[in-house]
Order: structure tokens, then C-alpha cells, then sequence
């Protein structure tokens, strides 16, 4: 099957290294890389900036940054700026973001679906070089506009994206998204239901889910030993199951599991703390909700990402060797 792929970094690889690893990417025909705020660790535009400066023709996405703690305005002058780094480049992925978290930090995630539409109506029209003014729950702007002064006035063809996870934001997201970006530990089947919640808000809009861009997040953990890429995986899924529940009850995690997890893992959860809640989590849990093993059943398992209606999968790569994770999908 052939489809364009991506690149996906959090916070594993030092920024130089990352810059590598997208030069890498790019040279082997990777179509983008999105890189994530990965909770209290990493900023994601300071590495997004890094790796436009550094690269020829990859596009480079946020997958996702919050809608809480930057308000709209400098958002949009964000990814301005950063459209002016990498012309027609930038991909402004936008996200809910979750709890624990969030509530940790002060922040009430209220009304996050109507929060989430103000906001992508007031960056869209920003980026679009038009005034706005905006009364609403979360977003109050009174007459701003991107203040250019020294160049040239224009919209900016920045498209915006929204992560969604919940079937209620992916049918936001068909209604007003230039694209989806799916989660990831979710199983291909669970694309099933979003791809249905997904047209039905392409529907309210007039238009189709073939007009919406559907890159997934896949988490790739590839070895030539079949056993070491699973322990790889197993690390990373154990922390989703007790820190992001509600990504892993989309997929079908039994209750029981994520209850056990829970009472292992506290916030944020040590090492320790993962290794020994990850002796909890069978192969079968890490194999359905993640693209693990060797190179063959790595690529057959992204195929039915696609398959199930992922556009571009996004590719998280696990283990030390990410340049064969590269490789496997290289284009």
C-alpha cells in the first residue's frame, strides 16, 4: 500500500539530534514532521522553528499544541512567524489537551468543544489578515488584527488542524478543520467511528471527509528482535493507560486493566513506577494499539491504519535505532 508517511518527536532526542533525524526524514521522502508540547518537558514552536530553518521541502506541524495557555492572538502571530521561516510549510495543529494535567496547572478545561471553535474561528480569521472581534466564553478579542509593519500584509496559508479524540471534537473538527490529526494508542478499528464522526461534521460544513486531511499518530516500535520492540512499546502504552485513560477506553482497553494501572501509577508517574505497571500489560494490549515488531509487521499494521482512513500516519518512533524506523517506511 502507498501513502505518504511522517515523522513524529516529543522529547526523547535532544533538539540537535531531532534536526538530524528530520534532515534524515526529509531525505528519504517523508512527507512532514509534527512535533508534540509534550507535557511539562518540551515547547513545541522553539523545535518547530528549528527544524523549518534546517530543512528544504518537509512540512513541519504542531501535533497538538493546547488551546488554554496561549491566547488565540499569539497563537496566530505564532505561526505567522513561523510561516515566514518555511512559506506554505506550517501545519497549526490545535488540541483539547487533557486532564490530570491541565487541572494541575490552574486551568478548568470548561466547554472544551465550544472553546475549541472560538479559537480556530479567531486564529483562521487572523491568519486570513482580517480584524477580529470576538466576544465569547474563552476568547475576547476587540478589534486585533495581525499588526504588520515592515512586511507585506497578507494571509497567511497556514491550514489548521485540530487533534481530536472524542467522537463530539471529531465531529467538530469535520465541521471546521482543514484537517484531523488522530491519536495515537488507539487500535485501527477505533478509526471506524471517527472517520463516521467525521463526516457528519463534514455534512454540517457542505462538504465531504475526502476534503479533510486525516494524518494519524502511530506509535512505531521497530526491531529486528520481536521481543525487544514489544518491551520498547510496552513502556510508553503503560504510561497512556494510567495517564491518558480516555485515549485508551476509546480504543477498547478493558476497565479492569486501566483500574489496575491506576492504582500503580501516580503524577506524574516515576520510572519505577512504569516499569512495574508495565509487567500488568499483556503483548496483545500493546500489539492492538501500536505498530510493534519487526519491519514486516510494523508496515502491515500501519496498512490498516490507513486502511481504516488514516491519510498520512505519523510515525512515533520507539528504540534507539529511529533512522531504521526511517528506512522501513521510506518513500
Amino acid at each position: 500500500m502507498t501513502y505518504p508517511v511522517a515523522l513524529y518527536l516529543q522529547d526523547a532526542h535532544t533538539i540537535a539530534d531531532g534536526i538530524e533525524l528530520v534532515r534524515y526524514a526529509e531525505s528519504k521522502g517523508f512527507d512532514a514532521v509534527w512535533q508534540a508540547d509534550s507535557r511539562l518537558v518540551r515547547d513545541a514552536v522553539v523545535p518547530m522553528a528549528a527544524f523549518a530553518a534546517t530543512s528544504d521541502r518537509i512540512k513541519v506541524g504542531s501535533g497538538v499544541i493546547d488551546i488554554w495557555t496561549r491566547n488565540p492572538a499569539r497563537l496566530a502571530s505564532t505561526f505567522s512567524t513561523l510561516d515566514d521561516l518555511a512559506p506554505g510549510r506550517i501545519i497549526c495543529g490545535l488540541g483539547a489537551w487533557w486532564d490530570p494535567l491541565a487541572s494541575k496547572v490552574g486551568i478548568s478545561r470548561d466547554k472544551p468543544i465550544r472553546v475549541m471553535r472560538e479559537v480556530v474561528t479567531a486564529v483562521r480569521a487572523l491568519l486570513n489578515n482580517e480584524t477580529v472581534t470576538l466576544d465569547g466564553h474563552h476568547v475576547h478579542l476587540d478589534g486585533v488584527e495581525l499588526d504588520y509593519v515592515y512586511q507585506e500584509r497578507r494571509p497567511k496559508d497556514v491550514p489548521i488542524y485540530i487533534g481530536a479524540t472524542g467522537m463530539q471534537m471529531m465531529e467538530l473538527t469535520g465541521e471546521i478543520a482543514d484537517g484531523a490529526v488522530l491519536n495515537y494508542l488507539v487500535s485501527p478499528s477505533y478509526n471506524v467511528g471517527a472517520m463516521e464522526a467525521l463526516g457528519r461534521g463534514a455534512a454540517k460544513a457542505g462538504r465531504s471527509i475526502d476534503e479533510i486531511d486525516r494524518p494519524q499518530l502511530v506509535v512505531c516500535s521497530i526491531d529486528r528482535d520481536r521481543k525487544a520492540a514489544l518491551d520498547s512499546a510496552r513502556q510508553l502504552v503503560t504510561q497512556y493507560l494510567g495517564q491518558q485513560p480516555h485515549i485508551m477506553k476509546a480504543s477498547g482497553v478493558p476497565q479492569e486493566l486501566l483500574d489496575e494501572i491506576g492504582e500503580v501509577l501516580t503524577w506524574p508517574a516515576t520510572h519505577d513506577e512504569v516499569v512495574a505497571a508495565s509487567r500488568l500489560v499483556p503483548d496483545d494490549i500493546v500489539q492492538m494499539i501500536s505498530a510493534s515488531g519487526e519491519p514486516d509487521e510494523v508496515r502491515a499494521k500501519v496498512d490498516e491504519y490507513v486502511a481504516n482512513g488514516c491519510t498520512v500516519p505519523i510515525l512515533y518512533p520507539l528504540g534507539e535505532d529511529v533512522r531504521l524506523m526511517i528506512d522501513t517506511f521510506a518513500r
